[in-house]
């Protein structure tokens, strides 16, 4: 329950005090007073966005302090402890300071907090129903979270959207598992096409040096073979005349036959002897070699072919010999890393995750067609109270898109008469009738724990007469049971109140100020008598003083 609400500077209140109370309190006042402004202050102490252009023109900051309390204390207590605040004498202070230029802050129980702690708090224990809320009853969206509130559904939902969540993980893994797979076989495939083309040519290390090597042989086989004649004539003779050889066993011979004479001639005759064994066995190589050395045009070709197919692959895997036996070396241990996984078990965990889903779903959708039928006879009861006793709210389920709140569209339809067909309240309810329909939903909502706020800002927009009365008896039948909060412009709603609180403005020195306060007795029934006939004259007095009695509220 919000005990007291204080502003200071923000738009038209340079300061203002609210002493609120259990049961209905009202808040009314002429149009432009600064109502609004209470209102917006509530908003800033529930964290909501701070708006800077708030601060009162002159003013440095704006401030809003709020004391709350609870029949539990424990309740208050737990969301305060945990960020380093107390309660104070049983209250829970809080407090949100809006400078005119920097960050706004927020306070709770004595200690700094982010605006998001107060938010959180207003969630459990404040409701506000404002003109932008009731048009957020025109929303699907919004109508189903009516119901799922009502068919108390916060947990099922909880679980819901964790098994909507999980199949749309797996079903992301698998899609990126087939990714990976078309990768993967991609580029198995371009491993497998490179190697078989390494495969066909077969090349072999150090083989483009050698061929390169042959082919420049082939290529000066003339040259090659002037040469290897010339040394062999002139090493075994050309048949005309003795070669080297021959001259060199004639020098050996004689001096072997001179070695007696002295041992120079012996150690000559062995280097001579050595040089002529080496010299032989080149003669006997360049002889060989001279029965091998012959044109082959052919061998050529196919030396020339062989060296184009090695340079393909350099060009593409190379750029030398090694380096394509490199790379297909590495192709083939790649090829072996590479086995496609199997795509059963994420299909299995897929398969198993949407039947999770689907009964949790199913549930929701069972127990929200129970709730359908029970809140629509409590809201046509409720209705019937509001001067719209012929009118019909129908609450209707029909299948959609599976998403995180379940597969069910909620449509929410009005008749405003008996024999009218049941249209969307989008486009069925006026602005009084959704006024009413809102206030019926939140009474039949009304199963929330005691002690619970309600805030409504003209909750009334629309109507006049009965049905404003009616209106009021619902507010304070729901005060009973919880705090409410009513900004009216209708004194047969006001007279209602437990707490009757006048906003009024006047001007000092060409400033205007607004102030807050109570009225109760004559001060009361001036009010009320404003807000029937616009002025205080004894008649409108009277009235006032009547509308009291008929409510059952003193003054």
């Amino acid at each position: 329950m919000i005990e007291e609400l204080r502003l200071r500077n923000v738009g038209v209140i340079e300061e203002a005090g609210l002493i609120l109370g259990p049961g209905l309190s009202v808040l009314t006042g002429e149009t432009g007073a600064g109502k609004t402004m209470v209102l917006t202050g509530l908003g800033l102490l529930m964290g909501r966005r701070p708006d800077p252009r708030l601060v009162r023109h002159g003013s440095e900051q704006g401030e809003v302090e709020g004391v709350l309390t609870a029949r539990d204390e424990a309740a208050l207590t737990e969301w305060v402890e945990p960020n380093g605040g107390t309660l104070d004498d049983g209250a829970l202070l809080a407090s949100r300071v809006v400078p005119a230029a920097g960050r706004a802050r927020a306070y709770l129980g004595g200690r700094s907090v982010p605006a998001a702690t107060l938010a959180e708090l207003a969630d459990q224990f404040i409701t506000v129903h404002g003109q932008a809320d009731q048009q957020r009853l025109r929303s699907t969206s919004h109508q189903r979270a009516a119901l799922d509130e009502f068919a108390g559904l916060e947990d099922l939902l909880g679980r819901h959207r964790t098994a909507f969540e999980s199949v749309r993980r797996i079903e992301l893994e698998l899609h990126d598992w087939e990714d990976a797979a078309r990768r993967v076989a991609g580029e198995r495939a371009a491993l497998q096409e490179g190697l078989a083309e390494i495969d066909r040519v077969g090349p072999q290390p150090g083989e483009d040096d050698l061929l390169r090597e042959r082919a420049e042989r082939l290529t000066n086989i003339e040259e090659l073979r002037s040469a290897v004649e010339t040394a062999y004539e002139v090493l075994a003779g050309d048949g005309v005349g003795p070669g080297v050889l021959d001259r060199l066993a004639t020098v050996r011979h004689a001096l072997d036959g001179a070695a007696r004479l002295g041992p120079d001639l012996r150690g000559w005759a062995e280097l001579v002897g050595e040089a002529n064994g080496i010299l032989s066995q080149v003669a006997t190589e360049i002889g060989i070699q001279r029965g091998e050395l012959e044109a082959d045009p052919g061998l050529l070709d196919e030396i020339h072919a062989r060296r184009a197919a090695l340079t393909a692959l350099t060009r593409r895997f190379g750029p030398t010999l090694d380096d394509v036996l490199r790379w297909a070396e590495a192709a083939r241990g790649r090829l072996g890393a590479l086995e496609e996984g199997s795509r059963d078990q994420l299909e299995e965990r897929l398969a198993g995750a949407r039947a999770a889903l689907d009964v949790l779903a199913t549930e929701i959708t069972e127990r929200r067609r129970a709730a359908a039928a029970d809140l629509e006879r409590r809201v046509n009861e409720e209705l019937g109270r509001l001067a719209m006793r012929d009118a019909r709210l129908e609450v209707r389920l029909s299948g959609t898109e599976h998403g995180p709140w379940g597969r069910d569209e909620v449509s929410m339809m009005l008749a405003p008469h008996a024999k009218a067909l049941a249209l969307p309240v989008a486009t069925a309810a006026s602005g009084g009738e959704l006024s009413r329909i809102m206030l019926a939903l939140e009474v039949s909502l009304a199963a929330r724990p005691d002690d619970h706020t309600f805030v409504f800002d003209e909750v009334d927009a629309g109507i006049g007469g009965s049905a404003a009365v009616e209106v009021g008896r619902r507010l304070r039948e729901l005060s009973r049971h919880h705090q409410v909060i009513v900004v009216t412009h209708l004194a047969q709603v006001a007279a209602f109140a437990d707490h009757h609180l006048v906003v009024t403005k006047a001007a000092a020195d060409g400033t205007p100020r607004t102030r807050v306060e109570r009225v109760v007795g004559p001060a009361r029934e001036r009010e009320l008598a404003r807000m029937l006939a616009g002025d205080t004259s004894p008649t409108a007095i009277r009235h006032a003083a009547e509308l009291l009695q008929r409510v059952g509220v003193g003054a």
